[in-house]
């Protein structure tokens, strides 16, 4: 028996005969929300953890998650354990993991270490010897490197190694021409509007859309278009990897996807760059029926000569830096409240505010959700907007 058949039984063996352990890693704040997701998509033994959602199931339905999942960063396979309170302990039983049948040979993977409470404590060095182990078992010479990732995690002096089945985060949708200055994440977008309860029967304004990342996930979720269904995913690279079964969850998904006639999703922006972009990003991936690029300054946009019935605006304003000192900050967010108050009376706003000190300027009542963007606290406000009588505070 030759090696590369041996190496086809062991992987139909350990791999695709198998069930595993995958993790959705998620921005804080949205790990109910994946759970909820991972739910829909019938993926077994669910449960939140720290950091993300952890789930059991076949190998194919990383390929699943990787492609339906808007709400996770990326999706991580569980491959093996070890402890180890010595590198020499660490060194031996880092020899008997069966990289080969996980990783390709065109290379070493980036080895992403994080540790805590533990007396192997220096991650560079734990580093070293994954890769160091990974060349003997591949047989790679030299120091190529890979596209592929391996995460190790070690807490009490045990480790947990996973590989990365995405490839680029997820919030990469393959979508976007250009992305514009500071931009809001696919995965928050995502989130945001399903935690304002988005329907695409109803019309949704982003007028504030800089590159159109609320416009385009909107568009996305309103054809049923797939998370991944523009991009490719590390795990198309692996040994175990089914071309077969892939084609199928694609087939599957795109019968799912309805393009409707007439689009609801209104973007607009004040700068003709970034709405000139946009709409290259709209055309190319024909979304043109779903969603209408303007060029209008907030100010001047009246959702009345829009819609007739009432949707979703959905806003990520300047703050910090892109608007310039705490006094401008202020000005800005009170005329903004001003605004929505005598131009959006009945319809629902989702709103991103760095400080809650700003939530005073605002005229409804609203829900308030902590998350994180870039290492930064925001919060994400989300309620009916007051008719214009109503007292402003």
């Amino acid at each position: 028996m030759d090696n590369n058949t041996s190496a086809i039984k062991r992987i139909r063996r350990h791999i695709r005969g198998q069930t595993h352990t995958f993790f959705a890693a998620t921005a804080p704040g949205f790990e109910s929300l994946c759970f909820e997701e991972l739910s829909a998509l019938s993926l077994k033994e669910a449960k939140i953890t720290d950091g993300g959602v952890e789930f059991g199931g076949r190998v194919w339905d990383a390929y699943l998650a990787n492609l339906h999942l808007r709400t996770a960063n990326r999706i991580l396979m569980r491959i093996g354990e070890i402890t180890a309170s010595n590198f020499h302990r660490l060194e031996k039983k880092l020899a008997d993991v069966p990289w080969d049948i996980y990783l390709p040979t065109d290379g070493v993977p980036d080895v992403n270490v994080s540790v805590r409470k533990s007396r192997l404590w220096h991650s560079d060095a734990i580093a070293d010897m994954v890769r160091k182990s990974i060349r003997n078992r591949l047989g790679i010479s030299g120091t190529p490197l890979s596209s592929q990732q391996i995460f190790v995690r070690g807490i009490n002096d045990h480790f947990l190694f996973s590989i990365d089945t995405s490839g680029e985060l997820l919030h990469k949708r393959g979508l976007k021409i250009k992305v514009g200055k500071a931009p809001i994440r696919e995965t928050t977008a995502a989130a945001i509007l399903m935690q304002a309860q988005y329907n695409p029967q109803h019309p949704l304004i982003d007028p504030l859309s800089g590159s159109g990342t609320f416009s385009l996930e909107a568009a996305m979720m309103s054809a049923n278009i797939p998370a991944g269904w523009f991009r490719e995913f590390a795990f198309t690279q692996h040994p175990s990897f089914e071309p077969g079964r892939w084609k199928h969850i694609r087939r599957e998904a795109e019968k799912q996807i309805a393009i409707p006639n007439a689009g609801q999703i209104f973007a607009s922006d004040k700068a003709p760059k970034a709405c000139a972009e946009l709409e290259k990003t709209v055309a190319q991936h024909d979304l043109s029926q779903l969603i209408r690029v303007d060029c209008k300054d907030f100010f001047d946009i009246m959702p009345s000569q829009i819609s007739s019935v009432p949707g979703l605006v959905v806003i990520n304003p300047p703050y910090g830096r892109r608007i310039g000192t705490q006094a401008a900050s202020e000005i800005f967010f009170q005329d903004m409240g001003k605004h929505l108050q005598k131009a959006y009376p009945g319809w629902k706003a989702a709103i991103v505010v760095p400080h809650k000190d700003l939530l005073k300027y605002f005229p409804f009542k609203t829900k308030i959700y902590q998350f994180f963007h870039g290492g930064m606290k925001l919060f994400l406000m989300i309620g009916k907007i007051a008719p214009e009588h109503s007292i402003l505070h």
